[in-house]
């Protein structure tokens, strides 16, 4: 499942969204929004349909009319230069008016978003005395010399019970987390939401995935997981059976067509079998899945056992 880079950001703009959903009718989400024609991108940028609307939300307390959040993946860095990055990303973001002053000031926020504490962004404040307040768990304002108010928001320390999307970017979740995510999807009934939710729960899994495979051994909590996960393991199965196939054409045409798919149809099986087995299926599951999807009979298909 490591064979590609985690996309961490489209999980991320699921996750705001969800962490909003209260508000959502109020706000629009602008993701990777253009500060002009060139490639100058802003993550995500949050804002109020209406101004005077209020947002329950902890880490949506600091919003303004007009939010710019950028969000660093586990394996980025959060240091001052970023820092400034936002910052100047919002002095564009209010030049690029379409009247003067059209964007006030004073209606512009920042948001940065983390898994883990960045300790020398942090020790930068410190030691060129920025004020660093913390109004809940895992969010900290910035204030100082700088033109806009900013948060720095460190997923990791979120209260669980109220941020367990954000909470799930992690690659360090314990079963405990994947235990809440799970729970918290199972309450959602709107389509948007739901895939949102899976979304986010790709991320976790490919991110976690030896603790994912050790959680789903628990037969208890399997088929309610496999559930919820089969939009993952599809693809996933469908694209080992088309590369293989593929594989199997490529080689049929030189050694005979036939016995090229014939094989490549045999590795596309296995595959799958490889994927069922990791994902805590027992052979006799696995016989019987692979009997019905490719037509075996109850021989041959113990020979993929």
């Amino acid at each position: 499942m490591n064979d590609t880079k985690i996309q961490w950001h489209p999980a991320f703009i699921a996750a705001m969204s969800l962490e909003m959903a209260d508000s959502r009718d109020n706000l629009r989400f602008d993701r990777e929004y253009n500060l002009n024609i060139k490639p100058l991108a802003i993550d995500l940028l949050i804002t109020k349909k209406q101004t005077d609307i209020s947002i329950r939300n902890e880490i949506g307390h600091i919003f303004r009319g007009h939010n710019i959040i950028e969000y660093k993946d586990p394996e980025d860095s959060l240091n001052i230069d970023v820092f400034f990055k936002a910052e100047g990303y919002a002095c564009l973001y209010k030049a690029y008016g379409k009247t003067v002053d059209a964007i006030a000031e004073s209606d512009i926020t920042i948001t940065l978003v983390r898994d883990t504490k960045p300790a020398g962004l942090f020790d930068y404040f410190a030691n060129h005395r920025y004020q660093v307040s913390t109004p809940c768990k895992g969010i900290y304002y910035i204030s100082g010399n700088i033109p806009f108010p900013a948060q720095v928001v460190v997923t990791k320390e979120l209260r669980p019970e109220l941020h367990v999307w954000l909470r799930s970017l992690s690659g360090k979740l314990k079963k405990q987390d994947l235990q809440s995510l799970l729970e918290h999807m199972q309450k959602l009934t709107g389509k948007l939401d739901r895939e949102y939710a899976e979304a986010i729960l790709e991320v976790a899994f490919r991110a976690n995935i030896q603790l994912m495979k050790e959680w789903i051994g628990d037969v208890k909590m399997s088929e309610e997981l496999l559930e919820i996960v089969k939009p993952i393991i599809e693809p996933r199965i469908q694209l080992i059976e088309r590369n293989a196939m593929e594989k199997g054409i490529e080689k049929g045409m030189e050694k005979g067509m036939e016995k090229g798919i014939e094989k490549g149809i045999e590795k596309g099986i296995r595959g799958a079998v490889d994927i069922l087995r990791d994902f805590g299926r027992r052979d006799a599951e696995i016989k019987t899945i692979i009997m019905q999807k490719y037509s075996l009979t109850d021989k041959d298909a113990d020979e993929y056992l």
